[in-house]
């Protein structure tokens, strides 16, 4: 991690939608930074939207990024791409790679990465995101990666 960061062995999902307003933007991006300043393997979808803003914090800041990509090819924010060719089942594989989860936003990909991640026992902080039982919502990226952190 380049800005002497150390990996701490955790991993964290950034999930939410490919298409996303300004504010996922802003709020996946920063979320992305704080995972990489903490030493927080990121782990992501890999695509666009509050995906490849998530990874672009986490990259400019030194981190760790990791693609679970859908087909061969992910954002050019990823440090290392696992390629399923498993589009949308590689949902499972992500969250259950992960230790937390942080759902940002989103539309039903995100909805099922949610569902796979409570049945695993996975916890999730969702920041304006889906608003069901087992997510946890948080106010703002700062409260939600702390709380990815300190709480599993």
């Amino acid at each position: 991690m380049g800005d002497g960061t150390r990996n701490t062995g955790k991993q964290v999902a950034v999930i939410g939608g490919s298409h996303a307003g300004e504010q996922d933007l802003i709020h996946a991006e920063r979320v992305g930074v704080l995972l990489a300043h903490k030493g927080i393997v990121l782990l992501s979808g890999g695509r666009g939207g509050v995906m490849e803003a998530s990874c672009r914090g986490a990259s400019n800041a030194g981190g760790m990024v990791v693609g679970i990509v859908p087909g061969s090819e992910g954002n050019s924010y990823l440090s290392a791409i696992v390629k399923t060719r498993m589009d949308h089942a590689r949902n499972v594989i992500l969250v259950g790679s992960a230790d937390a989860v942080i759902a940002i936003g989103g539309e039903y990909g995100t909805l099922s990465e949610i569902a796979f991640a409570l049945k695993s026992g996975i916890p999730v902080y969702g920041i304006s995101t889906w608003d069901i039982p087992g997510v946890i919502p948080c106010e703002n990226p700062d409260e939600a990666v702390h709380r990815a952190i300190i709480d599993p």
